[in-house]
């Protein structure tokens, strides 16, 4: 471990960020949540190599490949599912997460970066499900897209152009495709893991917010130590392995017995090849979008 030391800081970024990073002695079921988010986002970055090696992000095959996987890869269906479900489960926590944050104050200062990183990991996240939800060319997939796509239409001037520069054709088609699952397997998961990345370190410098609003950093020992603080690892490490334990208990008793969620995780209409010439009789974007949807409905353009 000394040679390690003397070439790379492991035991020093190991006591900074875990064995002495002291956090308040009052952490809430609420806590759970940014860790939930984590671990949901290594599920889904697993998931999604694994699901690469079969899918073929090509308009004439992306659905039977993804039929594919569903029936003749090993293991195929609970890796599809894992993953379709995860990014619902992805928001759930992310919500949650979010809700502690305003509930609590999380974004005063000396949070406000904080909060900042969070909000655009929020946005990278809206962008990277988009994506996603498009790949499996099913009819909800194509029709969806076409309304969220619109959402650009609203932009004065040059709204009309952007959309299509987004689409990259008139009509979302499989260069959209293309383009779009070069998006969601590497350039928003790369910008994502940088934001969690500052969202961590932004976090760890200025200490943790709790209940009660106590700044655990002002009032230290004569050895620089918090009194009101306690070390992450082991005591939050344990708790959060516990909360993991029956978050992944509920997960996947979803995955195994509900993954559709009665056509909310995954809409019925997606389960039909998409048609560029048959409209499904209502398109209604996946739950997570659906505010989003709202305010396009509730939005007048051309």
């Amino acid at each position: 471990m000394t040679w390690i030391d003397d070439r790379f800081p492991l035991s020093e970024t190991y006591e900074y960020h875990m064995s002495q990073y002291w956090a308040p002695k009052n952490f809430n079921f609420w806590y759970y949540f940014g860790v939930l988010s984590f671990v949901m986002l290594i599920i889904q970055l697993v998931t999604g190599i694994f699901l690469t090696m079969n899918y073929k992000p090509d308009g004439a095959a992306a659905f039977t490949s993804v039929e594919y996987i569903m029936r003749d890869v090993d293991y195929g269906w609970l890796i599809r599912y894992m993953h379709s479900t995860g990014a619902s489960f992805f928001f759930i926590v992310v919500y949650l997460h979010m809700f502690r944050g305003l509930m609590y104050g999380s974004y005063q200062k000396p949070r406000e970066l904080i909060w900042v990183f969070g909000m655009f990991i929020y946005v990278a996240l809206m962008a990277e499900a988009f994506m996603g939800y498009l790949l499996p060319w099913g009819q909800m997939s194509y029709w969806g897209a076409q309304v969220i796509l619109s959402l650009f239409n609203t932009i004065p001037w040059i709204g009309p152009a952007l959309t299509e520069w987004v689409r990259g054709d008139f009509i979302v088609s499989d260069i959209t495709l293309n383009r779009f699952f070069a998006f969601h397997v590497i350039a928003v998961p790369l910008i994502l893991v940088a934001l969690v990345f500052l969202h961590i370190v932004a976090l760890h410098h200025v200490g943790s917010n709790n209940p009660d609003g106590v700044e655990i950093k002002k009032n230290k020992n004569a050895d620089g130590i918090p009194l009101d603080g306690i070390p992450f690892h082991p005591y939050y490490t344990v708790k959060d392995t516990f909360g993991t334990g029956v978050f992944l208990i509920v997960f996947f008793a979803v995955v195994f017995f509900a993954p559709e969620m009665g056509g909310y995780f995954l809409e019925h209409a997606n389960f039909i090849p998409a048609d560029p010439l048959k409209t499904p009789e209502h398109i209604a974007p996946v739950w997570y979008f659906t505010p989003f949807y709202a305010m396009l409905r509730a939005t007048h353009h051309p």
